[in-house]
């Protein structure tokens, strides 16, 4: 038997499977030789506007947005250059602001912080958390003439003279492709302009999947909701498997976004002619898979090529739980199953944190079993969350294709939701 290194914790993960397993992968490009020289080339030259030195001016307020420490961008790695970039333009850095793109998840402790940005920036410039939930840090902002759409974003960010975003770009289970406007939206929206967005029914749209933006009702309204504060600058990067840079887009929101989900759409999505009787999957390994919550993506890019009554082995370490508190657990705690969850959460008028969630994790599991293996997870935890504990990945497997004859057939996705495989029929 083969042995295939999945992405798993900081660590992975070794795992023998069948010869003949089809094992799916991406197509990185090479990295970028020199990470702080890509980055400052990218701010200079951007794409679809002017150099960000033509954005400020002596006085400017500006406000970055980065993700939180669930995300595998390299804020520490990234942001000093921009900020470098800003203080050479002139910009004090009292005039700087940090502001952690937190959209309903919980708030970073100091530590958390300086680990995600490191301690000479939080040292230099201002940080904020964003709250969803706190209106005093919120300002309703206005879609275009005619679309009768408002939202409630981050009032720091929307009062700036200069807005930067930024993120890295991969596939994204609902909104098509992460990055770009997702730093607004949800990153720094409120909770109920959140719910809104990721309410039932767009959830359940069909073009709200994996590579899909503009016709995706969820990206359509992200997009809309982050040019409604104004005109931004947007820093959005490309990643391999070790975290390293392999692509850098700065500019115009849609301009730079566009040619990120292009490169991306080229490396992370590979066409598959049949659906598998067992699929194995991960969530790409420590920072994705802190938590049940976030794994939920990998089961999802699994259950895009997963046969109807199949099932789904996924590898997540989550240290973090659940995590045991979370709206996420409470819900799963509020049903029998699969099938009652997703009644629960796209019922008339039902809304709550967290529902998308779980109705994306029930959906995947009313056409396959899911397998957790977890050494963050208690079996009782696996169970809560209607899934069946694994404590071996490989015997787990081996059974699985017994029960389902010879014929049986297998797909590996070692980085997860990194690497997402696509039906022949729905290319």
């Amino acid at each position: 038997m083969p042995a295939v290194h999945l992405a798993y914790g900081r660590d992975g993960l070794d795992v023998d499977l069948p010869q003949g397993t089809l094992v799916i992968e991406p197509r990185h490009p090479p990295p970028v030789a020199d990470e702080p020289a890509a980055v400052a080339a990218a701010l200079r030259a951007p794409q679809g506007t002017h150099s960000l030195r033509q954005w400020v001016g002596r006085g400017a307020q500006v406000c970055i947005v980065h993700s939180d420490n669930t995300r595998a961008m390299p804020n520490d790695r990234v942001l000093p250059v921009l900020v470098d970039e800003l203080l050479g333009y002139g910009v004090r850095p009292g005039d700087i602001t940090l502001l952690c793109a937190l959209g309903t998840h919980r708030r970073l402790s100091p530590d958390e912080l300086v680990d995600l940005l490191g301690p000479d920036l939080v040292g230099l410039v201002r940080c904020e958390q964003h709250d969803a939930w706190n209106e005093a840090q919120l300002v309703t902002v206005s879609g275009a003439p005619g679309s009768h759409r408002t939202w409630r974003l981050n009032r720091t960010y929307v009062e700036a003279d200069v807005r930067i975003l930024t993120g890295f770009i991969e596939p994204h289970f609902f909104a098509g492709f992460s990055g770009g406007p997702k730093a607004a939206m949800p990153g720094i929206a409120s909770a109920e302009s959140i719910m809104d967005n990721h309410s039932p029914p767009m959830i359940a749209h069909p073009a709200a999947t994996w590579g899909v933006t503009r016709g995706n009702p969820i990206w359509d309204d992200i997009n809309e909701a982050a040019h409604s504060a104004g005109e931004c600058f947007l820093l959005n990067v490309t990643l391999d498997e070790r975290n390293r840079i392999t692509g850098v887009y700065a500019g115009d929101l849609d301009t730079a976004h566009s040619a990120g989900c292009a490169a991306c759409r080229s490396s992370a999505m590979t066409v598959v002619r049949e659906p598998f009787d067992v699929v194995v999957t991960t969530n790409a390994g420590h920072p994705l898979d802190l938590n049940l919550y976030q794994a939920v993506k990998g089961m999802a890019a699994a259950a895009q090529v997963v046969k109807p009554g199949g099932a789904i082995v996924i590898a997540a370490a989550c240290p973090d739980g659940l995590p045991s508190g979370s709206a996420y657990a409470r819900l799963l705690d509020d049903a029998k199953g699969p099938d009652q969850l997703l009644s629960i959460v796209t019922a008339p008028g039902y809304a709550g944190q967290d529902q998308w969630q779980v109705q994306i994790q029930a959906q995947v599991q009313s056409r396959a079993d899911v397998y957790v293996y977890s050494d963050g997870l208690t079996d009782e935890e696996v169970r809560r969350a209607h899934c069946t504990p694994c404590h071996d990945v490989s015997a787990t497997v081996g059974e699985l294709l017994a029960r389902r004859g010879p014929d049986a057939t297998l797909c590996a996705l070692p980085q997860g939701p990194v690497s997402i495989p696509v039906l022949a029929s729905a290319s």
